[in-house]
């Protein structure tokens, strides 16, 4: 068999290596491989290689949704974005809350992913909070457990959750928002809200589920996933937890790390849900990055149609696109102002979520070929109109970015190549 070998790039440390593919797997890792006759180059000198990226919080919209995004597009958004492995959330119709309702969502994904999809199952029936999903008969079929988009309103359901869970190794992933909080607010009750007139989200809505979250989790020694964590309270109840012995682990988003409420304009493309908060807020999520107690980065990418993102702050759907500026993002905001690492933000997209979410690949001798080229000194300039996701709402949009994908391989297989352009 002949191989693939990727050659002379460098890893995050500065390493000069030579990768090996034979099929799906590395062959081969060294500083320097000889090819034999008929192995396929690729030069991958003067970029960057890691192993591809992975995102844990991601929205497909099939099935169900399909004029906001589809499978196929959203994962070959991915791939563009250098990830081989997405997490999709589970906001679908049907849910995903029986082996049943899941099958819809998997035959989608085994006919058009370009990459690998994991998908969540609901935490309860419907996500509705009311009746608890089967979690002994899907545990075996899924990611984790979510509710997303809502958070699970009644302790003791979110007790049995866990307990189940519990019993077969499984992760709860919380989107923790306490509904008697919101109060019909859309942004981050801060500065902005007040100087123009709008409802706020106060932080608590996030904080006090998360420590209720993380109590339950204590007693009951479940594996316990916060979802894009936006406040500074959030961060703190995660690291004395972590400090304690406690299984949770976390995720924030790039806009988190990025922007805070006062960077707001009146226009959709700032609307998610958590909401950019306050400048105390990202400093804390971004030494919670740096001192390792948020574990991963992942882009919350929810696209929705320009329709429904062009009503204004107040009554446009919550959710904007992330997948294929992500790595752009923050080697642009943190890498290169020196907030973090490249070693550290390969971690964070890569390296983390693979570890918790117990996903295969690296790059090492006999790992699944999963692997991203990235030239770290591109200059481009974003534009949504190009984006291969269906969603073009993007706060990127128009914004000039240093760091883009080169090439990403699946699996032994190029499915994004950008080399040469």
């Amino acid at each position: 068999m002949s191989r693939t070998i990727v050659k002379g790039g460098t890893t995050a440390t500065g390493q000069r290596v030579d990768i090996a593919i034979a099929g799906e797997r590395i062959a081969a890792v060294a500083e320097n491989i000889t090819p034999d006759v008929g192995d396929i180059i690729i030069d991958a000198s003067g970029l960057m290689v890691a192993p591809a990226f992975v995102d844990v919080h991601v929205h497909l919209r099939e099935p169900g949704y399909g004029y906001k995004e589809r499978i196929a597009t959203g994962t070959m958004a991915a791939a563009r974005g250098g990830y081989t492995t997405v997490c999709s959330m589970p906001n679908l119709n049907p849910v995903p809350d029986t082996v049943e309702n899941l099958k819809v969502q998997q035959d989608i994904i085994d006919s058009d992913a370009k990459i690998e999809v994991l998908p969540y199952a609901a935490i309860t029936i419907g996500r509705k909070g009311e009746e608890l999903v089967d979690i002994a008969s899907l545990h075996d079929k899924v990611a984790a457990f979510s509710d997303d988009g809502s958070g699970v309103q009644v302790d003791g359901m979110m007790e049995r959750a866990m307990v189940e869970a519990t019993k077969h190794d499984a992760i709860i992933a919380a989107h923790c928002e306490v509904e008697e909080l919101l109060k019909g607010g859309y942004i981050h009750d801060g500065e902005y809200a007040r100087q123009h007139g709008h409802k706020g989200i106060c932080s608590e809505s996030e904080w006090e589920q998360v420590r209720r979250d993380i109590e339950i989790a204590e007693r009951v020694g479940c594996r316990y996933h916060v979802c894009h964590i936006s406040t500074k309270e959030t961060v703190e109840l995660v690291r004395q937890a972590k400090a304690r012995g406690v299984k949770v682990t976390c995720e924030t988003g790039p806009h988190y790390l990025i922007f805070t409420d006062m960077d707001l304009q009146e226009d959709a493309r700032w609307k998610m849900n958590p909401p950019l908060r306050s400048a105390e807020d990202r400093a804390a999520l971004i030494e919670g990055i740096k001192d390792g107690t948020i574990d991963m980065i992942a882009t919350d990418h929810a696209p929705h149609s320009v329709e429904e993102k062009s009503r204004g702050l107040k009554d446009s759907a919550m959710g904007i696109v992330g997948l294929e500026t992500a790595f752009a993002a923050l080697n642009t905001h943190l890498v290169r102002k020196g907030i973090i690492t490249m070693e550290r933000l390969v971690e964070l997209m890569s390296i983390n979520p693979r570890k918790v979410f117990r996903i295969e690949g690296g790059i090492e001798e006999g790992a699944r070929a999963d692997i991203v080229l990235i030239d770290t000194e591109r200059q481009w300039r974003v534009d949504s109109t190009k984006f291969y996701s269906m969603g073009k709402i993007s706060m990127f949009d128009g914004r000039d970015m240093v760091g883009d994908i080169a090439m990403t391989i699946h699996r032994g297989n190029i499915v994004y190549d950008n080399k040469t352009k």
